[in-house]
C-alpha cells in the first residue's frame, strides 16, 4: 500500500518507529481527501499524458518530417500506380508518399484532439464522485498543482461520477492510436512491398541494408524495418481490443480494470512512438527510387492507354490494351496494327506527364 509505504518514509525521516503509525498516520494524513478510486484514473491520465507529449507525438511528427522530404524528393518521378494490386495509371512517386504524410498528420491530429480529455483529474472525486471527506476548492488545487509540476494543462473533471466510473477518455485516445497503427501498417506494408526484389520483385524503391537477412541464404537483406512497424501496429490493434472491453465494464460507480486500461494505452504510446524513431532513423531517411525499374514497368504498363479514352472512347481503347496483352505486343503497335490510331496520334496523346492530374 503506497500510503503505507509514504507513511513509513515520513515516520523514519521524523525519528519515529516504522509501523507505528505516529506521527504520520497512512490514512488520516498521507490518504487525506483522498481514495484510490480517484488517485488511480488521475495517476492513469498523467502518465498517458507524459507519454503522449514526450514519447509519442515526437515520433509521429519525426516520421511525418522524413516523410515529406521524401515525397519532396520524389516529385519528378513518375511511376506506374495500382490499384486492388494491380497496374493503374500514373502518378509520381512523390505524390505516393504525399499520401503517407497526410496519414500521418491527421494521425497527430486525432491524438491531439483527445488530449482535452485526458487532462482531466478525477482527483477531488474520492469514493463514489461526490467528494466525501474533501474540503471546496481541493480538486481545483490538485489539478493546478499537478499542471504546475508537469507543465501540461490538467484541469480538475467536471463530472466526477463520469472520472471514476468509466475511462471513455483513454478509450478514445487508444482508438486515435489504434487509428495511427492502421495508416502504419499500411505505410510499412507499401514500402517493403514497393522495395521487393532486388531481381524478383517489385524493386521500385532500394531500402537501406540494415544488417544480413538469411543465415542460409548468402546476400539476402530483409525489410526488418518495415516489419518491425506491421509487429508494432498488430500488438497496438489488440491492447485497443482490450482497452475497450476495459472501458466497457464500469460497473455502477466505479469501473475496475483500470490496470489493464492503462498498462495497454501506455504500452501502445511507447511502442508506437519508438518504432517511428527507429522507422525514420534506419529505413525512411535511407530510402531511394530505383528509376531504372520504375520506367521500365510504367512503359510497359498497359494502363497509359487510359489517356486514349478522351480520343477514341473507351471501348476501342480497351480493344488496344486486350490486343497488346495479348500478342505480348506496346500499346503503340497494337494501336497501329488495329487501325485506331497513327504512331504521330500515339505519341501525342500517351504521355505519362500529362496524366498525373486535371487537365
Amino acid at each position: 500500500n503506497v500510503n503505507e509505504v509514504i507513511s513509513n518514509r515520513a515516520i523514519e525521516i521524523m525519528g519515529g518507529t516504522l509501523g507505528s503509525k505516529k506521527p504520520v498516520h497512512p490514512n488520516d494524513h498521507v490518504n487525506k481527501s483522498q481514495s484510490s478510486n480517484d488517485t488511480f484514473p488521475t495517476a492513469m491520465h498523467i502518465a498517458a499524458a507524459q507519454e503522449v507529449n514526450e514519447v509519442l507525438l515526437p515520433g509521429l511528427k519525426k516520421l511525418q518530417n522524413a516523410l515529406e522530404g521524401k515525397s519532396k524528393e520524389f516529385s519528378q518521378i513518375i511511376k506506374i500506380g495500382r490499384t486492388h494490386t494491380q497496374d493503374a495509371v500514373p502518378l509520381t512517386l512523390g505524390q505516393e508518399f504525399s499520401g503517407y504524410v497526410q496519414q500521418i498528420k491527421y494521425g497527430v491530429a486525432r491524438i491531439e484532439s483527445t488530449m482535452p480529455r485526458v487532462y482531466q483529474l478525477a482527483a477531488g472525486g474520492t469514493a463514489v464522485g461526490t467528494g466525501l471527506n474533501t474540503r471546496i476548492g481541493f480538486a481545483e488545487k490538485v489539478a493546478a498543482k499537478v499542471a504546475e509540476l508537469t507543465g501540461l494543462p490538467f484541469v480538475t473533471a467536471p463530472n466526477k461520477f463520469e472520472a471514476l466510473a468509466a475511462h471513455d477518455a483513454l478509450v478514445e485516445l487508444s482508438g486515435a492510436m489504434n487509428t495511427v497503427a492502421c495508416s502504419l501498417m499500411k505505410i510499412a506494408n507499401d514500402i517493403r512491398f514497393l522495395g521487393s526484389g532486388p531481381r524478383s520483385g517489385l524493386g521500385e524503391l532500394i531500402l537501406p541494408e540494415n544488417e544480413p537477412g538469411s543465415s542460409i541464404m548468402p546476400g539476402k537483406v530483409n525489410p526488418t524495418q518495415c516489419e518491425a512497424v506491421t509487429m508494432v501496429a498488430a500488438q497496438v490493434m489488440g491492447n485497443h481490443v482490450a482497452v475497450t472491453v476495459g472501458g466497457s465494464n464500469g460497473h455502477f460507480e466505479l469501473n475496475v480494470f483500470k490496470p489493464m486500461m492503462i498498462k495497454n494505452v501506455l504500452n501502445s504510446a511507447r511502442l508506437l512512438g519508438d518504432v517511428c524513431v527507429s522507422f525514420t532513423d534506419n529505413c525512411v531517411v535511407g530510402i531511394q527510387a530505383n528509376t531504372d525499374r520504375i520506367n521500365k514497368l510504367m512503359n510497359e504498363s498497359l494502363m497509359l492507354v487510359t489517356a486514349l479514352n478522351p480520343h477514341i472512347g473507351y471501348d476501342k481503347a480497351a480493344k488496344i490494351a486486350k490486343t497488346a496483352h495479348k500478342e505480348g505486343t506496346t500499346l503503340k503497335e497494337a494501336a497501329i496494327k488495329l487501325g485506331f490510331l497513327t504512331s504521330d496520334q500515339f505519341d501525342q496523346w500517351v504521355k505519362p506527364k500529362d496524366m498525373l492530374g486535371p487537365q
